[in-house]
């Protein structure tokens, strides 16, 4: 029997290991085996399409925690040159990779304007009167079919050019492709202030979509990020909401 290896990456949710040839994703406890089953599912689907995904080869308990086996990511970080190479061309290299993605049908994957809806409604630190308006500003946007990876930013990228594999696919979804990048505005806004705009930019130049299109979605995202636990970016994610701290 393979033996779990060395760490090769952590986060909020789950930590992923080298498992032979393969990489190991395991979920820390708390909802460990629905979401290694959510992830799976996920990437299933994703797989019929031919996205720069990894390939799933089995869902079960390691060690007492439940996880993915999937194809191991290369070791290089997109995040590395995305830092560290000024001017436009990490962004359009990303931008590029975010448009192959929502030319695809999101046909089987959940709807991100029903998790939208249901994560702002049970936003605790919104007061009634936001996460009225809010729901009702929800209501007016236009949904869509597209697939929307749910997370995407420079760190879920692996590898360069051709070699490119995009990881963490828990939240994929099907939905609109603007509210999908609003969601990368977002996480760049608090991680990297100085590229957040410049991303929304170049990917609207690229597509041909409105900068403000993409904005509209922003109160939106940025409520539905409260429920996720991170508690460093509540009061800036409330003023992106446009609700007081």
């Amino acid at each position: 029997m393979i033996e779990i290896g060395r760490l090769l990456g952590s986060g909020k949710e789950a930590e992923v290991f080298e498992y032979g040839a393969l990489a190991l994703k395991l979920y820390r406890p708390a909802a460990s085996k629905a979401s290694s089953f959510r992830e799976a599912a996920n990437l299933s689907i994703l797989e019929r399409l031919a996205l720069p995904a990894p390939k799933v080869h089995a869902v079960g308990e390691f060690d007492g925690r439940w996880g993915v086996l999937m194809d191991r990511a290369p070791n290089s970080c997109f995040a590395d040159q995305f830092v560290s190479t000024a001017g436009r061309a990490p962004l359009e290299e990303m931008a590029q990779l975010h448009r192959s993605i929502h030319e695809k049908p999101g046909d089987g994957l959940p709807s991100l304007m029903a998790r939208l809806f249901a994560r702002i409604r049970r936003a605790e630190h919104l007061d009634s009167s936001s996460r009225n308006r809010l729901l009702a500003q929800l209501e007016s946007l236009p949904d869509g079919d597209r697939v929307c990876h749910g997370d995407l930013h420079p760190w879920n990228i692996h590898g360069s050019g051709q070699g490119f594999m995009i990881v963490d696919w828990l939240d994929a979804c099907c939905g609109n492709p603007l509210a999908d990048v609003c969601r990368t505005y977002v996480l760049l806004h608090h991680a990297m202030p100085d590229r957040a705009m410049d991303y929304v930019e170049t990917y609207a130049s690229l597509t041909g979509s409105e900068v403000s299109g993409i904005l509209a979605w922003l109160p939106l995202i940025a409520a539905a990020r409260l429920t996720e636990g991170v508690v460093n970016e509540n009061d800036e994610l409330l003023r992106l909401a446009g609700a007081s701290p």
